[in-house]
């Protein structure tokens, strides 16, 4: 990863404490007012909730944990995953029952909690995975830029989905890609330190 993604993570991991902080303050209730009237509905963005889906999200996991022992046998790699998105999602769930922010109040609403999104939180985590791993040996800099961006992008799409659809506020949203991309930091720490452990041994 480049220099400037680490502490891109400690900025991510302060902007969503302070979003926490406030997430009952007017200038927050605002934005997730503003952002609903603007996206709700919108047919196009919410389709991309499908691919923040449990079980997409766990088919995506599995072939690529079996990708990565057939093509190389990178069992750091494999934890990788189960850290990033299984351990990510898991931090997920504690952080909603801790937090417990009520849901928009929409007919048919899920019971579960709202903050931070977990379309948007493990969206962010199990994307950017697949990416940094697709990545990790690419020598042309042109193809990685354009995943990267590709990834970027869609992550961005799977959270907005979640404000399309009003199963969450915009504010819960962004709490989750900033928390996501913070785990994701953390995880890519321990995996690039083992890795160069290895290369001592």
């Amino acid at each position: 990863m480049k220099k400037w993604f680490y502490p891109l993570g400690v900025v991510t991991l302060v902007g969503f404490v302070m979003l926490f902080l406030k997430v009952s303050k007017e200038e927050i209730i605002a934005i997730d007012h503003t952002m609903s009237e603007l996206l709700a509905g919108n047919a196009f963005i919410t389709l991309f909730h499908y691919i923040g889906e449990t079980k997409f999200i766990l088919v995506a996991m599995l072939l690529l944990i079996i990708y990565l022992w057939l093509h190389s046998r990178n069992y750091r790699a494999m934890l990788f995953v189960l850290f990033s998105v299984g351990v990510g999602n898991v931090l997920n769930q504690l952080l909603k029952k801790w937090i417990q922010r009520e849901r928009p109040d929409v007919p048919h609403q899920l019971e579960t909690f709202s903050f931070p999104s977990g379309h948007a939180m493990v969206g962010l985590l199990y994307v950017f995975t697949i990416t940094y791993l697709l990545t990790e040996h690419q020598s042309n800099n042109k193809i990685k830029i354009f995943m990267w961006i590709l990834a970027v992008l869609l992550a961005m799409m799977i959270g907005l989905s979640r404000i399309a659809e009003s199963r969450h506020y915009a504010s819960d949203v962004f709490a989750g890609w900033m928390v996501g991309y913070t785990w994701f930091v953390v995880v890519a720490l321990w995996y690039e330190w083992r890795k160069k452990s290895f290369k001592k041994e």
